[in-house]
């Protein structure tokens, strides 16, 4: 079998010419100082790389993210494929317009130490902003000026549908997980047949099964509820390896994207990638068990 390292380097993101690993790293935690000071983002994030992790998500509303990422590992950028996600929070700019885009991307390309950024999304840009175009056409001009490699949309539901329909994009990241299977038959056969990467958002969607009772106003409620609906349960696997073997082997899934905090869990799920798609018969009862239940099960942004 071959080592993490090596199987984790051998996937191709769509037709953008990019490689990337089953598993990628969302930074989102690392950007908040209360959860992870500087020395355990430093650490955190090299052994990601070390594990063998060749993607890192991150974004402008990520905190601190950004800023760490290009402090303690742009001295090992050609080791992994960098996205980030820009449209607003600019300051001196008005958020969602064209010189937005294009201050973001030039921000992000200072905060990362970076001269070109891989992927680039516009981050839960609403419809009618996209219909107008002008963020389109920013996120366009830094490509051709070489800033970006690949322009890419993040979002859900119609949003999403209306962002793989204008062409415009070769990368997407939406949520693809047991609990949020609408994509699945949708979005992401859509993004399949125009070899569109795909990053796989909530591979594990926030691990509802660790609440015995409904947890109110947490971001997982949504989730607990589809689960105890559904009524699935993971036989002699952990809940945690159905949900990820679930999310990567999902046909156009290019990379899932895991957020955490603690550098074991990330290589238990790399292990868990190892052992392939799940069998058949358990495939087909997850996706039963959603299409059975779905009442207006929409995909959580």
């Amino acid at each position: 079998m071959t080592n993490h390292h090596d199987k984790q380097r051998s996937l191709s993101f769509g037709r953008t010419g990019l490689k990337v690993s089953a598993i990628g790293f969302g930074a989102g935690h690392i950007g908040d100082p209360d959860q992870i000071d500087e020395r355990e983002a430093n650490k955190l994030l090299n052994e990601v790389l070390d594990a063998g992790v060749t993607l890192i998500d991150t974004a402008r509303g990520y905190g601190l993210s950004e800023e760490r990422i290009g402090k303690y590992i742009s001295a090992r950028r050609d080791e992994y494929v960098l996205s980030t996600k820009v449209g607003y929070g600019i300051e001196g700019y008005e958020d969602w317009t064209y010189d937005c885009i294009i201050a973001g991307v030039d921000h992000a390309l200072r905060l990362l130490k970076t001269d070109v950024l891989d992927i680039v999304h516009l981050h839960s840009c609403p419809l009618e902003t996209l219909r107008q175009g002008e963020v389109i056409e920013a996120l366009h001009k830094a490509v051709e000026a070489g800033k970006v490699r690949v322009a890419a949309y993040s979002g859900e539901n119609e949003d999403l549908d209306f962002a793989i329909a204008t062409g415009a994009f070769s990368s997407l990241q939406f949520s693809v997980n047991l609990f949020d299977q609408r994509s699945i038959d949708r979005q992401l056969s859509e993004a399949d047949r125009q070899q569109l990467g795909v990053i796989a958002k909530r591979p594990i969607a926030n691990a509802p099964w660790r609440f015995e009772e409904h947890p109110v106003g947490l971001y997982c409620e949504a989730y607990w509820l589809r689960m105890k609906q559904m009524g699935i349960e993971p036989g002699d696997m952990s809940w945690n390896e159905m949900a990820i073997r679930f999310s990567a082997f999902q046909t156009g899934v290019s990379s899932c994207i895991l957020g955490t905090s603690n550098i074991s869990h990330l290589r238990e799920q790399l292990r868990y990638i190892d052992h392939g798609p799940l069998p058949e018969q358990v495939e087909t009862e997850i996706r039963e068990a959603f299409r059975r239940h779905d009442q207006n099960w929409i995909g959580q942004i």
